[in-house]
């Protein structure tokens, strides 16, 4: 047998014998390194010093990982006023979040006003009158950019596709001047810029790249009319790998074509990176509870399941799954990975051949993104720890919770 999988210098079996399992666990060198290949690819376009990096905070919204961008000056995407309460505890600077979402409510408009937010990324003609009234009722104005869909396929999973017509994201290209007309008249607005996101997980930056072309283009239709933009944003999306035999999208190849287009501009620019930040920095360990073989499958059931980690569920998606401790010439077979959760959908991985007895550790690779961020108390399951590991230290982010707790919010009918 060889020596158990380590994350930076700690070993994932002491990770587990420690914190149990499930538990998420994260590496600070790899969350660091991914925000600097960003930071590096925009030095090296000459446009670092007028630029903005909002992580994307609905990837995975842990204080301890927004504390760790915020130290290295990171700005935030939020979706919700939750989202912008975190990032103030996790020590983020108001002045450097942007506020996407279709369905902002006043409250949390009015919080956001009262923050001292950077921008509020409208998605609606209804949006705009709403702030509108917020900022006026503050005695403030409310800064605005719209996001714009310019209806570009970035030839990604349908439930990850933001930038199509059908979608229920941002406002049509062809109603956004009539609509920066509108917000030019009302009087708690100002207009700084313009937004665009037409995505998740793109491996290839030509459908962002089409997409900033047009955007361009109706910022220099707007500036002819005299409604001129401070800052473009063009969203997030850059992918990452989830299987081992595939490449890694690298930040300087994927910006490259879009840096490109925006060298000659004078706006600031604004980028919304999520998965690729914390993706590939996070798995998910978990125990082999049950070997059942079968006549036509043979399941492995982990102790980690569906309210753990979504993604397989609701995308279909595949995640590496890999012993921590590889048994070395044993004879493979192929598994069903499923959970505990009482649903046929309940599994992380299809058809792996894996050499597994019962009790074994696995890692579910680049679950950093989308795993503890959309976890569930489904079957009245608590949710998993998260684990930060820094060089040869181990942090606890979260600690696991109690089922008490999970029901301490009820009450008896009298």
């Amino acid at each position: 047998m060889s020596s158990p999988m380590k994350l930076e210098g700690v070993a994932l079996d002491t990770i587990a014998e420690r914190f149990g399992t499930p538990c998420y666990v994260y590496s600070r060198a790899a969350l660091t390194a991914a925000f600097l290949a960003y930071r590096d690819t925009l030095q090296a376009h000459g446009v670092l010093a007028r630029s903005l990096v909002c992580y994307a905070v609905k990837a995975n919204p842990n204080l301890a990982i927004l504390n760790v961008f915020a130290r290295l000056g990171a700005g935030f995407d939020i979706v919700s006023g939750g989202e912008l309460a975190r990032v103030l505890a996790a020590g983020g600077d108001a002045a450097k979040v942007v506020f996407s979402g279709v369905g902002k409510s006043r409250a949390e408009l009015r919080q956001a006003l009262e923050a001292g937010i950077h921008c509020f990324n409208v998605e609606s003609a209804s949006e705009l009158d709403q702030l509108n009234a917020v900022a006026g009722a503050l005695g403030r104005r409310a800064p605005v950019s719209l996001r714009v869909n310019p209806d570009v396929d970035p030839k990604t999973h349908p439930y990850i596709s933001t930038g199509l017509k059908s979608a229920k994201f941002g406002v049509a290209f062809e109603d956004a001047r009539s609509l920066y007309r509108k917000a030019a008249g009302l009087p708690n607005l100002v207009i700084k810029g313009i937004d665009c996101h037409i995505g998740s997980q793109l491996r290839d930056p030509a459908p962002a790249a089409e997409a900033v072309e047009k955007v361009l283009e109706l910022v220099d239709a707007l500036a002819a009319e005299g409604i001129v933009l401070e800052h473009i944003d063009v969203g997030g999306g850059m992918g990452i790998t989830y299987r081992s035999d595939e490449p890694a999208p690298h930040a300087a190849d994927y910006l490259a074509p879009i840096l490109e287009r925006l060298a000659a501009r004078s706006e600031k620019l604004v980028f919304e990176p999520g998965r690729s930040l914390v993706g590939n920095a996070g798995l998910l360990l978990t125990r082999v509870e049950v070997l059942k073989p079968g006549a036509e499958k043979n399941f492995a059931v982990v102790d980690a399941a569906m309210n753990d980690l979504m993604r397989p569920a609701l995308y279909d998606a595949w995640h590496d799954i890999v012993p921590i401790v590889d048994a070395q010439h044993a004879v493979k077979t192929t598994y069903e990975i499923v959970g505990p959760v009482c649903e046929s959908g309940d599994f992380l991985g299809h058809d792996r051949a894996l050499a597994l007895k019962e009790g074994d550790l696995l890692a579910v690779l680049s679950a950093g993104a989308y795993g503890m961020a959309m976890a569930s108390n489904y079957n009245t399951r608590p949710r998993a720890a998260e684990v930060m590991v820094e060089g040869d230290t181990t942090h606890l982010i979260r600690r696991r919770e109690t089922v008490a707790e999970l029901f301490a919010a009820e009450s008896l009918l009298p």
